[in-house]
């Protein structure tokens, strides 16, 4: 295994957050700004907002537990949504300066920002959502057409086993399908990339661990949910094979501050694929870089 190639200036860390050791890069100064990935990625699928905001933020990307270089725990219990949350209330309390935060998460990283937004909007200055929809409306859409048919996986991967074996087969080659099959621009995931995301699925307990965050999936629906009081921006890759724009419907009844931008020409991983829109979204957003 090859380390992956990281922005000028990244330093690596690691924190506690009760038993669990995560794993963490950061660069720059100032108020803390913390990235949340998703499904199947870790904190190299932030690779390109690292440096931009860094100019005026202590930018930090964490491994979600289970991924990469955080620990991996045993069990499905220790995937559960507080455990989660836990985690980003564990980093902000160790790297925020007693600050507030800005928020970042994308897919599964974007369901426990929602979360931790509408449990602790106190510890948040503001909220960037990319490519997930609130969990009340996301827990209605997987019930009937047509994301129902869209989210076939995440039924799937409540499955023993099966899914692990199809996730690190042949080292990890089904991530080639999840980044650049799944990509508009298939050239925004080079061989260095698709590597470097083989690398990290296959590593012992990552495969299982990713699989604990959907066979949770049910456990978390069917909760009732305050408004997010947090300003909040949604920003939406229009060609989500996975996710249809569609689920950018209703999300307004559970923010009360809320901005949706779509990105045509991008997939589920708009940030990767058209970053320089992205970054200028969320510049906008939390405002002009600071000299």
């Amino acid at each position: 295994m090859s380390s992956p190639p990281e922005p000028s200036g990244l330093d690596h860390g690691f924190l506690r957050s009760g038993p669990v050791r995560l794993h963490y890069v950061s660069m720059g100064k100032g108020p803390l700004m913390l990235f949340l990935h998703g499904f199947p990625d870790f904190w190299y699928g932030w690779r390109h907002q690292l440096a931009e905001f860094a100019k005026d933020h202590r930018v930090v990307a964490i491994d979600m537990r289970g991924y990469n270089d955080s620990d991996k725990p045993a069990g499905r219990e220790a995937y559960a949504m507080p455990n989660l949350i836990g985690d980003v209330g564990a980093v902000i309390d160790e790297l925020g300066d007693g600050g507030k935060a800005i928020l970042v998460g994308h897919d599964w990283g974007g369901v426990v920002a929602w979360t931790f937004a509408e449990t602790h909007p106190e510890r948040l200055e503001k909220l960037v959502i990319i490519n997930i929809p609130h969990p009340a409306v996301m827990a209605k859409a997987i019930t009937r057409p047509p994301q129902l048919f869209r989210s076939w996986y995440m039924y799937m991967f409540q499955l023993p086993v099966i899914p692990e074996f199809m996730l690190t087969r042949n080292h990890g080659e089904l991530m080639e399908s999840v980044f650049r099959g799944g990509a508009v621009n298939r050239e925004a995931f080079n061989d260095t990339d698709l590597a470097a995301y083989r690398d990290a699925i296959c590593k012992p307990g990552v495969a299982t661990a990713t699989m604990n965050y959907y066979r949770n999936l049910f456990a978390n629906t069917g909760r009732s949910w305050g408004q997010i009081k947090v300003p909040t921006v949604m920003i939406w890759g229009l060609e989500d094979r996975a996710l249809g724009p569609a689920l950018l419907e209703g999300n307004d009844a559970y923010v009360g501050d809320l901005t949706i931008h779509r990105v045509p020409g991008a997939g589920h991983f708009p940030h990767q694929e058209k970053p320089h829109m992205v970054n200028a979204l969320i510049r906008d957003f939390i405002g002009p870089s600071q000299p």
